[in-house]
């Protein structure tokens, strides 16, 4: 469990963004898009500088979907998702700050009304994120899991990565931005208040994602977006000495066991907000109406999740476009930098 000093640094401690000390849990890793800017303008003002995430978690194919936000905090998040999964779908925040959670709640009513829904489709509940039944939360009942800068403060990463399986769907997705480091790190910077609170002394070896995912359940973690940390504190980076940290988006699917066959898929254009291309990770970049060939990973993935309805599978043999033979973004690249 987070322990006590955590709840002071994000309830008490930090009033808003400009009291961080890193760049670790403000800076969006890629532009923000229309649709997206136009559902943050109309979450309340107090709600939005209480957000402390690093970068932006917002998936696509949302319409109708049931999503868990771990870490909830002010609940901008929360809001910003109740516009894009529409009336018909449902968003929960869960979060251990007491502090943040009431200043959600405080503005749920408002949010509702200023979306023009008849009943809400947004609660918050207090518990932790290595907990996430015990807290009351269905296995299986979710569709989409995201979590912003969050997992990093949890001791136990493994346990909040198996309990996100367990309340996903078949098909599911956790789709979440954190902070990574470029080796397992010392006990003295794990013991750092400070650096624990900037989301930095928690931070996993992105290689241990990878193993930990995989022990769980989940599909191999796949990569969209990663962007150097910096840290401007003398005194903060006399004690990080060598060590590289980055801050980076990945998607991490429940799907059924066993192998799937390369295919050819075409992307039909009906996603919101990625109607002509859809970048769904580092590797792969769909252009509506062309036909693609991807891996079995690949393949599974679009088969077998929400994105199902969205591509239309191809007969063997006929001709298609390879796409991402070139990476845009390397984890492996950046820690070297």
């Amino acid at each position: 469990m987070c322990v006590c000093s955590d709840l002071d640094y994000y309830g008490k401690r930090l009033k808003n963004s400009a009291d961080l000390q890193t760049n670790a849990c403000v800076t969006p890793a890629k532009p923000i898009p229309a649709f997206i800017r136009q559902a943050l303008s109309k979450v309340h003002p107090e709600v939005t500088a209480r957000y402390y995430g690093c970068g932006l978690v917002v998936p696509e194919c949302l319409e109708g979907c049931r999503i868990l936000d771990l870490g909830s905090g002010s609940g901008r998040d929360c809001y910003m998702l109740s516009q894009l999964v529409g009336e018909k779908g449902h968003v929960t925040g869960i979060d251990m700050t007491e502090d943040q959670l009431e200043l959600a709640k405080t503005y749920l009513e408002h949010h509702m009304q200023e979306f023009g829904y008849k009943k809400p489709n947004v609660n918050f509940v207090l518990g932790y994120i290595e907990a996430l039944t015990e807290a009351g939360l269905e296995r299986n009942s979710f569709d989409i899991i995201i979590s912003n800068c969050v997992v990093n403060l949890a001791p136990d990463k493994k346990k909040v990565l198996a309990e996100a399986y367990d309340v996903l769907k078949d098909g599911g997705e956790f789709y979440f931005s954190d902070v990574y480091s470029s080796a397992r790190l010392t006990d003295e910077i794990k013991n750092h208040k400070v650096l624990w609170g900037e989301c930095l002394g928690g931070a996993l070896w992105w290689k241990d994602l990878l193993q930990l995912a995989e022990e769980v359940g989940f599909s191999p973690p796949r990569l969209v977006t990663a962007a150097i940390i910096t840290v401007d504190n003398k005194e903060l980076k006399e004690i990080l000495g060598d060590y590289k940290f980055i801050s980076a988006t990945y998607r991490l699917f429940k799907l059924p066991k066993g192998t799937t066959e390369p295919c050819q898929v075409m992307y039909n254009g009906g996603i919101t907000g990625v109607e002509s291309s859809f970048q769904f990770d580092c590797q792969y970049t769909f252009q509506a109406d062309k036909v693609v060939e991807v891996d079995g990973e690949m393949a599974k993935i679009l088969t077998k999740s929400r994105f199902a309805e969205d591509f239309t599978l191809q007969p063997p043999g006929g001709s298609s476009e390879r796409c991402g033979v070139k990476v845009k973004v390397s984890i492996i690249t950046l820690m070297a930098i």
